[in-house]
């Protein structure tokens, strides 16, 4: 489609953003279902967030993606914010109704999606998760708000372990149907013994990604059972170290790469009400 004077803007802000594949995948989304938008992407800095926001609150675009390092700098630009979002403390993609600004976070939806296309639901399920960071944040309070009964958070008591700290807490207060606890990762026991009474396992740390594509967190292969459910957030590699043996073992396995795919699929219905074209855009897109 040619770009018009009623084509609506969308984009990506963050730093850096030259390597994203975000304006390909929603440029070509758009084109396949006839939809008179435009996707593209400008490198902002941190301290710059709430200026490009109010900028782009001025353009009247539809909606936008937010990238590191802006996405908690985004939280205070937003007129209204979704629980997820208020939750998690960081903000990925904007919604612009009437110049109102609604901010989101897809990333844990976006982990919850991957898990049902891959056939396994999470309402009433216990998980063992590992991670502290951003990804593993955004999974734990979203898995909690989707119906998750029990969840074992595993973190490094390292400079990350007061994040961990504030999200159980954050989830005890708000949704107290959920039984969350929060142990050292280094305790290996304990680590393994969660892991046996579990549904799901999730590695949400860097464990597994390149560099260190030759690690993961579960050393004892006997931690592996065929109805164990193993999902990693890396996606580079692919097929991580952890996917790999526990494919070997039976597991039902929910690589990486789909978390990434289907939160953008989550934005792009936020932005659109419709449904992206996920298929094609994974066959065209993140096909290795």
């Amino acid at each position: 489609m040619e770009i018009n004077g009623h084509t609506q803007m969308l984009c990506l802000i963050g730093s850096p953003v030259g390597h994203s594949g975000s304006p390909a995948m929603y440029n070509y989304s758009f084109n396949r279902l006839g939809l008179d938008y435009a996707y593209l992407a400008f490198d902002i800095k941190e301290e710059e967030t709430a200026e490009a926001i109010k900028a782009l609150r001025l353009l009247n675009v539809k909606g936008f993606n937010i990238t590191m390092p802006c996405k908690t700098a985004a939280l205070s630009c937003c007129d209204r914010l979704s629980k997820a979002a208020e939750l998690i403390g960081a903000v990925n993609t904007v919604v612009n109704e009437n110049g109102i600004l609604t901010g989101h976070n897809t990333d844990g939806l976006g982990w919850v999606r991957n898990c049902r296309e891959h056939g396994f639901e999470i309402q009433n399920k216990k998980m063992t998760i590992a991670g502290s960071g951003g990804a593993a944040t955004s999974i734990e309070i979203t898995a909690a708000l989707q119906g998750v009964r029990e969840l074992s958070i595993f973190a490094l008591k390292d400079s990350f372990f007061a994040n961990a700290q504030a999200t159980v807490e954050k989830i005890r207060a708000n949704v107290p149907d959920c039984t969350v606890n929060l142990f050292d990762l280094a305790d290996k026991d304990t680590f393994y013994r969660e892991i046996a009474d579990s549904d799901i396992f999730t590695n949400a740390t860097r464990v597994g990604m390149k560099p260190l594509d030759d690690q993961s967190l579960i050393e004892d292969r006997k931690a592996f059972r065929p109805d164990l459910t193993v999902s990693d957030v890396v996606y580079n590699p692919r097929v991580t170290k952890l996917i790999s043996e526990a494919a070997e073992a039976g597991c039902k396995t929910i690589p990486g790469i789909g978390m990434l795919l289907w939160q953008g699929a989550e934005a792009f219905h936020l932005y659109t009400g419709m449904e992206m074209p996920a298929a094609e855009v994974l066959e065209r897109y993140f096909a290795e």
